[in-house]
């Protein structure tokens, strides 16, 4: 087989192509984030029914991630990956014009659905086209796509919303997305190593079946569905706490407070490097240990410290997410496709789940319940990795074993 590697021209064009899709699938779909305090206020409803604007997409992603993950491996990496990117961006500008917020939720559910083409299967292409030596970086810049969409998707949001309104901004990044879902389409090399197969639906059910039973993945599947939950927990009720009292900020400001994402951006290539020199499973605590450790700084009133203990936080995320994603990829000898998708399923339901029921603890015991939420959810992930290095060193035993024999 041929593998792309690190310092080559399809290196650079592959990696360009997959961060553009990144970045098209997570500005579109972090887009109503910002807006909840905006939704609380126009349609009447509470912290936690505004948070199903994003809940809810992420929800049926996390559920139709198993099934473009099984297309794909029938089908095709690049074909269902273009669908997708080009039906998100148009409904994103469809948004703009819906006349009631069961509406919005109507067409954020499509969108949610039209989403699975992106992560999984680009998960997978990274995993049967890179080099080995070349994974962990093209894995850490792919995550870093996540985190400059996730930001420019806030930040324009914002900023429209008080410039204009939030409909314009709607119009705006679909439009954007559909100029670089057009790169994408350009610049993305064909599969190499891609082997297709029937589509089969006993076959399919059964390979997906067979990574549940890897306690190893199981584990990674747990620490996918805890940091997310706590991640977009943080995110989803920070703007609640910035928009009133004492602080008082405007939409467009705590929109610009998201530009701490760039710091993702940074962790995910670094820690993915990192995790090449030093092992998964040190970078990967290192990680857990920062994150836990910024949402306790959040604690502070003062509001630069505040910011610091999200750049942290964030710092920390991102890092540990591109950790546990290449090891998914890693650890899955076959059918990665499907694989990828069981662990952005347990990171999707966690972004519902941990999103939508921190809102009750917004409601009843303010940040510090929020951040005792989060706290609850970052333990029970360092808790996963610490199962995860006890099967490791399990396997690795009996591998020495085997070949004393």
């Amino acid at each position: 087989m041929t593998y792309i590697k690190k310092g080559t021209k399809e290196f650079k064009l592959a990696n360009l192509a997959l961060f553009a899709a990144a970045f098209i699938v997570f500005a579109n779909l972090y887009i109503t984030q910002p807006l909840f305090p905006q939704f609380s206020k126009e349609y009447g409803v509470s912290p936690a029914i505004a948070s199903l604007s994003l809940s809810f997409a992420t929800g049926v992603l996390s559920i139709s991630l198993l099934l473009f993950g099984s297309l794909s491996e029938a089908w095709g990496r690049k074909r269902l990956m273009t669908f997708s990117i080009f039906a998100a961006s148009i409904i994103t500008i469809c948004l703009a014009f819906a006349p009631t917020f069961e509406m919005l939720l109507l067409l954020r559910i499509i969108q949610g659905f039209v989403f699975a083409g992106i992560p999984a299967i680009a998960m997978a292409y990274l995993g049967e086209e890179m080099d080995p030596s070349s994974l962990g970086i093209a894995m850490g810049l792919y995550i870093s796509g996540n985190s400059i969409g996730g930001l420019s998707g806030r930040v324009i949001m914002g900023s429209m919303t008080d410039l204009f309104s939030w409909q314009i901004g709607m119009v705006i990044l679909g439009v954007l997305s559909l100029i670089v879902s057009i790169y994408f389409v350009i610049a993305l090399p064909e599969s190499k190593n891609f082997i297709p197969r029937k589509l089969e639906l006993k076959g399919l059910s059964k390979s997906l079946l067979s990574h549940l039973k890897d306690p190893g993945l199981i584990c990674l599947f747990g620490i996918a569905f805890t940091l997310m939950g706590g991640f977009v927990t943080l995110y989803n009720y920070i703007s609640y706490q910035l928009v009133g009292p004492p602080y008082n900020l405007s939409a467009g400001i705590v929109g610009w407070i998201f530009v701490v994402y760039l710091v993702g951006t940074f962790s995910s290539t670094w820690f993915g490097s990192l995790s090449d020199t030093f092992g998964r499973q040190k970078v990967l605590f290192s990680g857990i240990i920062i994150m836990f450790l910024g949402a306790l700084i959040t604690l502070n009133g003062q509001l630069i410290i505040k910011v610091f203990g999200i750049i942290i936080f964030t710092f920390g995320f991102f890092g540990s997410h591109s950790i546990a994603s290449g090891w998914v990829s890693y650890r899955a000898k076959k059918d990665k496709a499907q694989a990828s998708s069981l662990y952005l399923f347990a990171y999707y339901l966690g972004s519902s789940v941990g999103g939508t029921t921190g809102g009750i603890f917004w409601s009843n015991w303010g940040w510090n319940g929020v951040i005792a939420f989060i706290s609850a959810f970052l333990i029970t992930s360092f808790l996963f990795t610490v199962m995860l290095l006890v099967l490791s060193k399990r396997v690795e035993t009996k591998l020495e074993n085997h070949l004393q024999y």
